[in-house]
């Protein structure tokens, strides 16, 4: 983080509930002349090629935050199974992958993400306010192993932003390398129509 150890006196963190992330830690370093406070995203994980989920919200939720205008919307909802689909011979009767979707709403929603980008991925992954994340620290453990890596928030915006938006093979949205999904699961129920996003944070060992 930059701080020079001989002038710390003294490090407390502080667990942070209901901002980014999984885990939230605030980080108070008391040196001789100042005190600072560090946020750090923590994701904890076991499988170098699992995903990790850094947001989940209703549709409406995230129409609120990033002012996604009505025809957008609907092709979400059409997505999460929010609006149940009128199109036969769907892979989930229940719901519309993107990728069986007319190639103008295709093109609609690849054009949002990318106009809104930036702002998207500072959200998904920094969050706002005064707790928003200014490091990412990913711990992982494997095979009875453990290892750390520690990263600015800038870093982790750049590794995981960089990259086209586009339709995977899967029917499902990337955002340079943060995936969009469904949030499925939750024995079916009205929660399963979330959408959320994931990272692989192990990605941050390789910069």
């Amino acid at each position: 983080m930059g701080y020079p150890i001989d002038e710390i006196e003294k490090v407390e963190a502080v667990k942070l509930h209901g901002y980014k992330t999984d885990v939230q830690v605030q980080v108070i370093i008391y040196m001789k002349k100042a005190i600072a406070a560090e946020n750090l995203s923590i994701k904890l994980v076991s499988n170098p090629q699992g995903f990790n989920q850094i947001d989940k919200r209703w549709v409406d939720k995230y129409v609120e935050l990033w002012n996604i205008p009505e025809d957008i919307t609907k092709i979400l909802k059409l997505f999460t199974g929010e609006i149940k689909p009128t199109k036969k011979r769907l892979k989930d009767k229940r719901r519309m992958l993107l990728s069986e979707m007319d190639k103008s709403d295709q093109d609609k929603i690849i054009g949002f993400f990318k106009s809104n980008k930036i702002l998207i991925v500072s959200d998904l992954l920094k969050g706002r306010g005064e707790f928003s994340a200014d490091w990412v620290l990913v711990i992982l453990k494997f095979n009875a192993e453990s290892k750390w890596t520690l990263k600015s928030i800038n870093e982790a915006m750049n590794l995981f932003g960089n990259g086209d938006v586009r339709i995977t093979s899967q029917g499902s949205l990337k955002i340079g390398k943060i995936g969009m999904q469904r949030k499925g699961g939750d024995a079916g129920r009205d929660t399963s129509k979330m959408l959320q996003f994931k990272i692989n944070p192990v990605e941050l060992f390789n910069i």
